[in-house]
């Protein structure tokens, strides 16, 4: 019986205590300043080319070109809410050349808007990356919105020659990350 007479005591206690509790008036007008900054991160391209793909019928190639669709600004929503876009391109060499690299930022009509380019040495025997990152913000980002294709071009250099039992590979990664505001 005491236990009993003891736990109402506790629960009128406790019911007190949260009937006596504070708050302020909320404030729905917040909602008109929210600003949400959202980051996305995806892949843009990709690309592993062995050694024996520059060789056609016994001959070398010493460009490969590729001009592959970019319709990821055909969107009005993203268009507009993007700020900063920041491309990291990642080139392994395996083969004993070194190439160039050529990447053409193209409008609907081909034309060229910017361009980004980097050269690859000859696989020596160690690890062989090269890294490159390039930012788009504000007038560079407005050309890059205009993009709707890259292409890409690889410029072997002179070397040893290559032929369908060579070894190595050249290996692309390259990604994006997109930074939006939404407000």
């Amino acid at each position: 019986m005491r236990l009993l007479a003891f736990n109402r005591v506790i629960g009128i206690l406790i019911l007190l205590l949260f009937s006596f509790s504070c708050a302020s008036d909320l404030d729905y007008d917040q909602v008109n300043t929210l600003k949400l900054e959202p980051v996305f991160v995806s892949n843009l391209a990709y690309f592993d080319i062995p050694a024996k793909d520059f060789v056609t019928n016994g001959v070398e190639q010493i460009v490969i070109f590729d001009a592959p669709v970019l319709d990821v600004f055909n969107d009005d929503f993203f268009r507009q809410r993007l700020k900063k876009v920041e491309l990291s391109f990642e080139m392994e060499n395996t083969i004993s050349r070194a190439y160039s690299v050529d990447l053409v930022f193209l409008d609907k009509n081909y034309q060229r808007l910017h361009a980004i380019n980097f050269t690859v040495p000859a696989y020596t025997g160690s690890e062989n990356k090269m890294t490159k990152t390039e930012t788009f913000e504000n007038a560079q980002l407005d050309l890059l919105k205009r993009t709707t294709r890259i292409a890409f071009t690889l410029t072997m250099s002179p070397g040893a020659l290559l032929n369908e039992d060579s070894a190595g590979s050249l290996k692309l990664r390259s990604g994006a990350t997109a930074y939006l505001v939404l407000e």
